[in-house]
């Protein structure tokens, strides 16, 4: 049976200033866009009580469907190095997942079931995305669920994949995040100017972040308050260009 705390359409979990943007009249529209621009992180743009129940009714219908997703340092990465500040580091990461890969996973069932699916497969998710990106985005977008629980990050990377002739090009991502109060902080961090310089909390409520990629960033560890159980939620969309 589907929640009726998720709605058929992601626009309906924008305030004013969300609608504002899915509208085309927000100074935000087209900013990614901009080549100076690859990523943007906004707090001002969700309903909060709306986004609460959804992350509750997560919690409670989702939690137990995700798959772990554990990428560590590979030992090699020190012992099979054979120069000074020669070391290398694949992406790491560990959170727990629904990749969407396959209708038949359990956790893809349950995502229907509850209405998220068709909530990430909505127009109007692809319509806050356009509005963002500046530009049309294909029809057909990638989806993904994660669940950072306390210690749970991500690693260095840069998302470029050129072996992918679609994707090599660039392409963009848009995360929904909504994060239970027991969280004390959560980083992104990201490259400017060659650096990793730039850093946003994750740590609230309701953030909305698009990324125009490849570019490189890291998610530090989840860090719960003290004697607390804390997780965020990331609803993801990837979004070629049309």
């Amino acid at each position: 049976m589907r929640s009726n705390t998720i709605p058929a359409e992601f626009e309906d979990l924008l305030n004013a200033s969300g609608q504002r943007v899915l509208a085309g009249t927000h100074a935000l529209c087209g900013a990614l866009a901009n080549p100076r621009v690859r990523f943007l992180a906004r707090h001002d743009l969700l309903d909060r009580a709306k986004v609460e129940r959804v992350r509750c009714a997560l919690e409670r219908s989702l939690k137990d469907e995700l798959e772990p997703m554990e990428r560590p340092i590979p030992p090699e990465s020190i012992s099979d190095m054979r120069h000074d500040y020669g070391e290398l580091l694949p992406k790491t990461s560990r959170a727990r997942t629904i990749y969407f890969e396959s209708r038949r996973e359990p956790g893809v069932k349950a995502a229907e079931r509850i209405g998220l699916a068709r909530m990430m497969r909505s127009a109007s998710f692809r319509a806050f995305a356009e509005a963002l990106a500046g530009r049309r985005l294909a029809v057909n977008w990638g989806l993904q669920v994660l669940r950072y629980g306390a210690g749970d990050y991500a690693g260095p990377h840069n998302d470029h994949h050129p072996e992918n002739k679609d994707a090599r090009s660039g392409y963009i991502d848009l995360h929904v995040s909504l994060c239970a109060p027991e969280v004390a902080h959560q980083w992104l961090v990201y490259s400017r100017a060659g650096h990793f310089s730039e850093i946003v909390s994750m740590a609230q409520p309701a953030t909305v972040t698009a990324y125009r990629l490849p570019f490189w960033h890291y998610t530090t560890p989840l860090v719960a308050k003290r004697g607390k159980d804390a997780a965020r939620w990331v609803l993801l969309g990837t979004f070629l260009y049309s």
